[in-house]
């Protein structure tokens, strides 16, 4: 019998040295884990329909007799295969984008299998892309699609599936103890490994489904709660001169709201009784965060301890420094700015700085976490935007000093029951107070046709010398996705419709350094109009942004959109949030009032939650700050809430999973909570 944790993927007969490379690229290096890179979709292939049958912008099997076929280049770079085929129904036009093999491939009076979406518009049927079969060897069967990289094609890759899977024994360990799998109904691991890959059916790929994310998501919890009891047990460093939040108050142009007040206190409190500070604060974009971490920090300072904020950003971290080491700087106190592109001779005289304790606070990105960074006598530690840093990111930074307080911010709303459980490990605060005298953004939801209304709109605010946000949903043109705005191109059309303005357009394909500049250029107003992709989502500060305006609006979660809008309304004008969309459906009508109606990000987050079901809250492929392999935090909310229960009663019994029968759940959760994980 093989184990499949030790077996390397080297012994399956398809994967060679360069495709193992491919894969250990992926982060698959063993048998076990190709077994557990799970699929990203089903392509279902069970039933083969007749032309006249298919309905628009559906999947379908169709086997067809090829008529005609003809090869073009269109441009450099772009060259089409155009194939008729029929049956005894109609006519199927097919169109392969730089596929040129397939003019080969295809002989005409020949009967193939076409699997792909189908367009019916003008009495025209027709594909693009499609799967083309000779045989019927992925007919008739739900087929698995996975997330691959280049050199490694799907069908490689299924077969490398099918050959590992065939490794498993009858005899394998089971990491679910039968207890629990009797509780909850849960199939055995065996036929959960193959129904997720190979379903049989739709009721058995749901069995395999639901028992691995139950299995995630407890694993999950058990490594979350067993931190915070570890946590509860850790005596923190006692700090009892906290006067100099009255002192912070008394300078500030502005009265903290209640909410302020009420999570100073909360923090506070944890940290003068000698409790060890673990706290999540969460509040909506603008509700006064960075506050409340300047007096956490400071309380620390005046006890004669030093501080700590990482933020996930270059750009974010300056923005920290600049306005907070005012604040230190009122009353005394030394700060440094510490990022990847720190020249060395600063860098140097920083650290010996931080080392002697000449520095009182160091702010940065995950730069600060590099092993030579060392403290005097850190007691105080603050992760901004926290869905972007891993567990053990913030771990790193952890063994900074003994034993410090640790407050980790989130402007990304999630319903509280949520967050108790997605944030086991932490205790939580919310400011749920927005500051007096701010003008709520006013949002306003227009088609298509609108256009000359939005462009009107802009240039009217480009000459009462306001700035610009336009966030469209792709980078580049994709064949597949003409309906959609690309940045790209999107970002020439502005430029020639607006030729007295400063256009720029930045992307998460640049490199960090480039869109650092590009988005300090936009805050000193360098930038009238920036063109983006969500990469300007999270904590950008530029008062002078009036206008933040989404293309295909549709397309992005409630939560991210409010994430967007929170980008404007940051100074004294008035601001705008106009939501772009050409899907005029119910369902787009219904979630653009959501965001016309309401600012509360809480509320909207449970409307997204409601409409969207495993919404994408953060705007990345995973929700939440474990690398998960087939769970959706934000989706899965009732699976979670059972793992979450039962992990507490299997702890209750078993605190250190001592037990046998939990043994390979311990190394789960030590697999789990190992291994770096940092959402870009």
């Amino acid at each position: 019998m093989y184990n499949i944790r030790n077996t390397s993927i080297k012994n399956i007969p398809s994967i060679k040295e360069e495709r193992s490379k491919i894969l250990s690229r992926m982060g698959i290096e063993t048998v076990e884990d190709i077994i557990k890179y799970f699929p990203k979709k089903y392509d279902d292939r069970r039933n083969i329909a007749k032309i006249i049958e298919c309905v628009d912008d559906e999947k379908y099997c169709v086997k067809a007799k090829v008529l005609s076929k003809s090869f073009r280049t269109v441009r450099k770079n772009l060259n089409l295969v155009n194939v008729v085929a029929y049956d005894e129904t109609g006519k199927l036009h097919i169109t392969y984008f730089n596929q040129k093999y397939m003019y080969n491939n295809i002989k005409e009076e020949e009967e193939y299998i076409f699997f792909g979406k189908v367009k019916r518009e003008y009495q025209k049927t027709s594909m693009t892309n499609p799967v083309t079969e000779k045989e019927e060897r992925y007919t008739g069967c739900i087929v698995p699609m996975y997330k691959l990289k280049s050199g490694i094609s799907q069908l490689v890759f299924t077969n490398a599936v099918k050959s590992a899977l065939s490794y498993i024994d009858f005899n394998e360990e089971e990491t679910l103890p039968s207890y629990i799998r009797k509780e909850h109904e849960l199939c055995d691991m065996l036929f959960a490994y193959k129904n997720i890959h190979f379903p049989s059916d739709d009721y058995s790929l749901s069995l395999a489904k639901r028992r691995l994310v139950f299995e995630e998501l407890l694993i999950f919890e058990l490594g979350l709660l067993s931190k915070k009891e570890k946590n509860i047990n850790n005596k923190g460093i006692k700090l009892t001169n906290l006067k100099i939040v009255e002192e912070l108050a008394d300078i500030l142009p502005y009265e903290l709201t209640g909410a302020q007040k009420r999570v100073i206190r909360e923090i506070a409190k944890d940290m003068r009784d000698g409790k060890q500070l673990n706290r999540l604060v969460q509040g909506d974009v603008g509700s006064g965060k960075t506050i409340v971490a300047a007096a956490t920090i400071l309380m620390a300072l005046n006890c004669g301890y030093q501080g700590a904020i990482m933020a996930p950003t270059e750009i974010l971290a300056h923005q920290h420094y600049d306005e907070m080491s005012e604040y230190f700087k009122h009353f005394g106190y030394t700060t440094a700015l510490l990022t990847g592109t720190t020249k060395k001779k600063e860098k140097d005289i920083i650290l010996e700085k931080l080392k002697c304790g000449e520095i009182n606070v160091l702010i940065g990105t995950h730069a600060i976490i590099e092993e030579n960074v060392v403290f005097k006598n850190l007691a105080v530690c603050v992760t901004d935007e926290q869905h972007r840093f891993g567990v053990n990111q913030r771990g790193l930074l952890y063994k900074k000093g003994e034993n410090p307080h640790f407050l980790v911010m989130s402007a990304t709303p999630i319903p509280r029951t949520l967050a108790l459980i997605m944030y086991s490990d932490l205790d939580i605060s919310i400011i749920d107070e927005l500051p007096p005298g701010r003008k709520p953004v006013k949002t306003i939801h227009l088609t298509e046709k609108d256009r000359k209304k939005t462009d009107n709109f802009i240039l009217k605010e480009l000459n009462e010398k306001n700035q610009i946000y336009i966030v469209c949903p792709l980078v580049e043109d994709s064949d597949d996705s003409s309906e959609l705005k690309d940045a790209v191109s999107y970002h020439k059309n502005i430029s020639e419709k607006f030729p007295d303005a400063s256009v720029a357009l930045i992307h998460g394909k640049m490199k960090s350094k480039e869109k650092d500049e590009i988005m300090l250029k936009f805050k000193r107003g360098e930038i009238d109009i920036l063109v983006s992709t969500t990469v300007i989502e999270v904590g950008v500060n530029v008062p002078n942004a009036t206008v933040m305006m989404i293309e295909n609006a549709e397309r992005f979660g409630l939560s991210q959109l409010h994430q967007l809008r929170g980008r404007v309304g940051r100074g004294n004008k008035q601001s705008y949030n106009i939501l772009i969309t050409d899907n005029e459906s119910k369902a787009t009508k219904e979630r653009m009032k959501i965001m016309v109606d309401t600012n509360d990000g809480f509320k909207i987050s449970e409307c997204d939650l409601k409409l969207r079901g495993p919404g994408d809250f953060f705007g990345t492929e995973q929700s939440g700050f474990i690398d998960m392999k087939i769970a959706d935090l934000m989706g899965d909310v009732k699976t979670l809430s059972e793992a979450m229960k039962t992990a507490v009663q299997i702890l209750k019994n078993d605190p250190l999973l001592e037990k046998d029968e939990h043994k390979l759940l311990k190394e789960n959760v030590i697999k789990m909570f190992s291994k770096p994980s940092f959402v870009q």
